[in-house]
């Protein structure tokens, strides 16, 4: 495809787009009736807002999902002592509660809106930022055609480009440049993420690291962790945590593979709570009995699973336990981030299919923090060899949190990276009454 092909394409994609405007309010409908949309916030989605414009300069910071929103809050926190006013937008239920949990009032929520030229358009225009911060690998061609055309700068932090990804934009290299050169600054998470973008068209690049080793360890009740340990005694447990689907059966087989010989507690937290009630069903079916989070089921002594089905509750699950298996990565592909168990003292199991945190894992192998399984059999072996040995499993807690330390540094580097655009923001926005930027 030619470079001349490649704008063609993306000018019929943006056509499309609006003719496919009138549609959008039923599709909508419908996904919210599928609980994957909130119902009373989907004119969102076609860009309306919901919430008023502060005055002064406004950084649009845009995280499709829970993991990403986790990685941009310390980021959100510093461009905001900047006294920049900060708008986030998410395209999920989950990512909207996990950020009016973690950062309330710090920016103001709003969700993505659908990537259609007259969506995208009536945001821009009402928002009127002054930078748009995207979190790893959301490239959605209307949007960045349309920042592009309104000169406004936008900038990919803790970006990362999958194998998946860079073979699919490697077979159309014109379509991808004609994209990739609207990005002013490509923050990459390594040095092959960097090539990556660099190789389709991205002309401006730098590396920082993962963001995601310098966010604050994710928070929990002290008050329902206190209860929760009473309820266990010295009983042994063992977390399954982001599973995808097979691998919360998976978990349940070597749950009851393991309980004669360990008794322990399993704990299973599925990447999407919604599948909580498909997933009692099927570790019942094998003979399992469940305590689930959202009824609040007691921990007594004869409950197998227990069934974390709630939403920005992973550092209480993981406090209570030593050994976290992570998911999609048995069964699914691409993997999880690990390095939540491991920043809170958890020796790692993961299946082997770990593609889009490959070097976050090589960096935790490499110190002996976390190991690989083929199966459910090896990991069975994996988490009773854990749970019997105090000294392995300790040997594997401290290097986790070595390898996290040593890891530490990509905030620092990406707020150097951004301050050419974030500079002339802060002395703006601190010439303003601080009347106006309280408003």
């Amino acid at each position: 495809m030619s470079g001349r092909m490649a704008r063609f394409a993306l000018g019929a994609y943006q056509a499309t787009g609006t003719l496919l405007t009138p549609f959008v309010g039923g599709y909508l409908a419908y996904r919210a009736a599928k609980g994957k949309e909130d119902r009373a916030r989907r004119l969102e989605r076609s860009g309306y807002a919901s919430a008023d414009r502060p005055a002064g300069p406004l950084v649009w910071f845009h995280a499709a999902s829970v993991g990403e929103t986790n990685a941009v809050i310390p980021l959100i926190r510093e461009i905001r002592r900047r006294d920049i006013h900060v708008i986030l937008t998410t395209g999920t239920i989950t990512s909207a509660k996990l950020a009016a949990e973690r950062i309330g009032n710090e920016a103001i929520h709003q969700y993505v809106p659908l990537d259609l030229k007259p969506a995208v358009s009536r945001f821009l225009e009402y928002w009127q930022p002054d930078c748009v911060l995207i979190a790893e690998s959301e490239i959605w061609p209307a949007t960045l055609m349309e920042l592009g055309r309104r000169r406004i700068p936008q900038i990919l932090v803790n970006a990362r480009m999958s194998d998946r990804s860079f073979a699919r934009w490697s077979r159309r290299p014109a379509l991808a440049e004609a994209l990739f050169e609207n990005l002013a600054l490509v923050i990459a998470q390594s040095d092959v993420d960097a090539e990556r973008f660099r190789d389709l068209g991205a002309r401006h690049v730098m590396m920082s690291g993962n963001l995601k080793v310098d966010t604050d360890a994710p928070p929990y009740d002290a008050a329902v962790f206190a209860d929760y340990k009473k309820q266990l005694g010295g009983r042994k447990t063992w977390a399954a945590i982001s599973t995808f689907d097979g691998e919360e059966k998976a978990a349940g087989i070597v749950h009851r593979a393991l309980k004669e010989r360990d008794e322990q507690l399993t704990i299973i937290v599925p990447r999407h709570p919604e599948r909580a009630d498909d997933i009692e069903v099927e570790l019942v079916k094998l003979g399992l009995k469940v305590a689930r989070r959202t009824r609040g089921d007691a921990l007594t002594p004869d409950v197998d699973i227990f069934l974390g089905d709630t939403i920005g509750e992973m550092g209480l699950y993981l406090r209570l336990t030593e050994v976290a298996f992570v998911g999609r990565s048995l069964f699914a592909e691409g993997g999880q981030n690990p390095l939540e168990p491991a920043m809170l003292g958890c020796a790692v199991l993961s299946g082997s299919n770990v593609q889009n945190f490959r070097e976050a894992y090589q960096k935790l192998a490499r110190r002996g923090s976390a190991r690989m399984v083929r199966d459910t059999e090896m990991l069975a072996k994996g988490v009773h060899y854990l749970l019997t040995n105090d000294g392995a499993r300790r040997t594997m807690i401290e290097a986790g949190i070595g390898a996290v330390q040593e890891m530490r540094g990509a905030l620092t580097a990406t707020v150097k990276g951004l301050e050419p655009y974030i500079n002339p923001l802060t002395v703006k926005a601190r010439l303003l009454p601080k009347a106006a930027l309280q408003r």
